[in-house]
C-alpha cells in the first residue's frame, strides 16, 4: 500500500542542480536483512536525455574557471562528506552489506581523498614545450577538458569508486552524468545535497539512478558524451565496447578479475596468512585473490593455518563493529557463488572449511540476510571454472606448485590480468617474478596499498586505459599539439 511504502527512503535523479522525480522506481534491498531498504528511480532514454543537455549547458562556464577554483571546490566537497562521515558509513554498510568498520575506515575516507587528491594533483600537471632552431619553430601542448563525461560505477564499493570518477572528471573541467549501481545508490545521493554548498555550479555533476541495461545502456549511446569510464564485468565492458564504436567514444574500461597469490616457501607467513585472509575475502573488491598458488614445500602447512584462520572469521550483521564480513550484495548473487561451490564439489574438489561444510549462526534479525561463510577449496584443477572465472565472493581456491617458471605459466594461464600478489623474501625472485605477470598491478608481501599517482588498470579481459594521478588526466583531457614559426 501507498501508506506503507512512506517507509521507504525514496531516491530522486540530480539533474541540473535539482532534485527530481522519476514515473517508475526499482526496490533496493538491504543485503543483511533481505528487507527493501530504498526506492531507486529506474530512469531510461528521457532522463538520461535531460541530464546530458543540463551537462552540455554547464559545460562552458565550468571549463573556463581555473584549475585553482576547481580545486578549492573540491576540497569544499570533500570536507563536507567528511563532516558527515558516519552517515555515509552507516548508509553505505546498510545498502551494500559491508561491515560498519569496512565503510568507516576504508570507503567514506577514500572517498573524501579522491575529491582532495585530484583538487591538488590538477594544479600540477605541466604541458610540453620543445623548439627547433633549425626550423624556427616552437612547439609546446595545450589540453582542454573532452565535454560531458558518462561515469558508471558498480556496486562493491559504491561512493568509492564513483568519486574516483567524478573528481578526476570535474577536477579537469568536464561536466558529468553518472550513473551508480541500482543496487547501491543512496550515497551518491546523498552527496548531490552536498553539491550546491560545496560551490558546484548547477549542471556539473548529474546522477541519474537506473539499470544497466535502460539507464546505463542510453548514456552509453548518447551522441553527447564522448567519454566513458566504466567499472564493472567483462561482459558489460565488452557491451559497452561495441554500443560506443560507431561514436568512436573514449573509453576506460576497469573490468573483471580472477587475481593470482603466488607463496614461496620462504615467505613470511605470519604477515602472508592474515594478509591472504583479508585479501581473500574483504568485501568483494575486484582486486580480491581467488587462487592461493603454494609452494609444496610450506603448502599442507599454508593451508592448515589458514583455514584455521578462516574458521575464526566473524559473519553476521554488517552493524556489528565485531564483525570481519558482512552480506552479499543480493539473493542472486548469494545463489551463483553457491553455485560455484557446488560445481567444485561436482568435479572432485574439496570443500575445506565454510559453504556447506560449517554451519552459520545468524542473529534474529539477519536470518533472511544474503550471507556466505569463508569458503576455501582444495585440490581444483586449473581448468576448472572456479579457477577460471570470476566468482567474486568469499571463495578462494589453494593449490600447490613446484617452480616459479611453472607458477608464472598457471598464474598467467587466465582470461584476467587485474592484480597478483607476490609473497617471498628473496629480492630476486619477486622482481623476476613481477616482471612476467599479466598483470596490471604486483604487490609483494603486502596487498592494497595503493599510490594514487600510478597507474591502475588491467591487461587483457580485466580491461582497458590507466586510471591514476597522470592517467586519469590524460583520460579525461584532449591533448592538442601546437606549431608556431617565428
Amino acid at each position: 500500500t501507498m501508506a506503507h511504502s512512506k517507509a521507504f527512503l525514496v531516491l530522486e535523479n540530480f539533474i541540473g542542480g535539482k532534485f527530481v522525480p522519476c514515473p517508475s522506481y526499482i526496490d533496493s534491498y538491504n543485503p543483511s536483512t533481505g528487507d527493501i531498504y530504498c526506492r531507486v528511480p529506474d530512469s531510461g532514454k528521457e532522463e538520461v536525455e535531460t541530464a546530458v543537455k543540463a551537462a552540455k549547458d554547464a559545460f562552458p562556464i565550468w571549463s573556463s574557471k581555473t584549475p585553482l577554483e576547481r580545486s578549492q571546490i573540491l576540497n569544499k566537497l570533500a570536507d563536507l562528506i567528511e563532516d558527515d562521515l558516519e552517515a555515509f558509513a552507516q548508509a553505505e554498510s546498510k545498502d551494500q552489506g559491508k561491515t560498519i568498520t569496512f565503510a568507516r575506515t576504508i570507503d567514506i575516507p577514500r572517498a573524501v581523498y579522491n575529491f582532495r587528491f585530484f583538487a591538488s594533483s590538477i594544479l600540477h600537471h605541466m604541458t610540453e614545450c620543445t623548439e627547433m632552431a633549425t626550423m624556427g619553430c616552437m612547439h609546446y601542448t595545450s589540453r582542454t577538458p573532452v565535454g560531458v563525461a558518462g561515469l558508471i560505477s558498480p556496486w562493491n564499493l559504491p561512493l568509492y569508486l564513483l568519486t574516483w570518477k567524478i573528481a578526476p572528471a570535474i577536477a579537469c573541467g568536464n561536466t558529468v552524468v553518472a550513473k551508480p549501481s541500482e543496487m547501491t545508490s543512496v550515497t551518491a545521493w546523498m552527496m548531490c545535497k552536498l553539491l550546491e554548498r560545496a560551490g558546484v555550479p548547477h549542471g556539473v555533476v548529474n546522477v541519474v539512478f537506473g539499470t544497466g541495461a535502460k539507464a546505463g545502456e542510453a548514456l552509453v549511446c548518447h551522441p553527447d558524451v564522448p567519454v566513458i569510464s566504466f567499472t564493472g564485468s567483462t561482459l558489460t565492458g565488452q557491451r559497452i565496447m561495441e554500443k560506443s564504436a560507431p561514436h568512436c567514444k573514449r573509453l576506460s574500461l576497469e573490468l573483471g578479475g580472477k587475481n593470482p597469490a603466488i607463496i614461496f616457501d620462504d615467505a613470511d607467513l605470519t604477515q602472508c596468512i592474515p594478509t591472504t585472509l583479508r585479501s581473500s575475502f574483504a568485501n568483494q573488491i575486484c582486486l580480491c585473490t581467488s587462487r592461493i598458488f603454494v609452494q609444496r614445500g610450506i603448502y599442507s602447512e599454508f593451508l592448515k593455518r589458514f583455514v584455521a584462520e578462516s574458521k575464526k572469521w566473524k559473519v553476521g550483521n554488517p552493524a556489528d563493529p565485531t564483525v570481519d564480513m558482512g552480506a552479499l550484495i543480493s539473493k542472486e548473487h548469494l545463489e551463483k557463488v553457491r553455485s560455484y561451490v557446488k560445481k567444485a564439489q561436482a568435479e572432485g574438489a574439496k570443500v575445506l572449511c565454510g559453504e556447506g561444510v560449517d554451519s552459520l549462526a545468524l542473529p534474529t534479525g539477519n536470518q533472511k540476510g544474503y550471507f556466505m561463510l569463508p569458503t576455501v577449496i582444495a585440490e581444483v584443477n586449473d581448468e576448472s571454472c572456479c579457477m577460471q572465472e570470476e566468482i567474486f565472493g568469499p571463495v578462494t581456491c589453494v593449490v600447490p606448485f613446484d617452480t616459479e617458471e611453472e607458477v608464472i605459466k598457471r598464474a598467467n594461464s587466465v582470461k584476467y590480468g587485474l592484480s597478483a600478489t607476490v609473497w617471498s623474501s628473496n629480492v630476486g625472485r619477486v622482481h623476476r617474478v613481477a616482471q612476467r605477470l599479466q598483470s596490471g598491478l604486483v604487490w609483494t608481501n603486502c596487498w592494497l596499498i595503493r599510490d594514487l599517482n600510478l597507474p591502475f588498470g588491467g591487461m587483457k579481459a580485466s580491461g582497458m586505459g590507466r586510471e591514476g594521478g597522470k592517467d586519469s588526466y590524460e583520460f579525461f583531457t584532449e591533448v592538442k599539439t601546437i606549431t608556431i614559426k617565428h
